[in-house]
């Protein structure tokens, strides 16, 4: 993979603590950084996913019926039905004792 330097400012304060995390990781101050880099932008990047399922359920609200028809009315009714066969077969298989 390519890389490319970049130049970073920080305080004698930041570059210390740097210093002593990287030290009792046992990583390079470079790592330490491109890690912290690296998981700052995966929690972005799971944020604006998050983001917009969310914005997805307020466009559309879970149980609003779309071009398929109301699937959760049709959830229902085979829920019930299936109900209602398993209730037949073992009313059937009793009988046969």
């Amino acid at each position: 993979m390519a890389r490319t330097q970049t130049m970073v400012q920080l305080s004698d304060e930041l570059v210390r603590a740097l210093d002593d995390l990287a030290r009792r990781r046992g990583v390079s101050r470079s790592s330490l950084i491109r890690d912290a880099v690296s998981e700052v932008l995966a929690d972005d990047l799971d944020a604006r996913i998050g983001e917009q399922i969310a914005e997805g359920y307020r466009r559309i609200p879970p149980g609003t019926p779309d071009e398929w028809g109301d699937l959760d009315a049709q959830t229902d009714l085979a829920t019930v039905e299936l109900g209602r066969q398993l209730d037949a077969e073992e009313r059937r298989s009793h009988t046969s004792w």
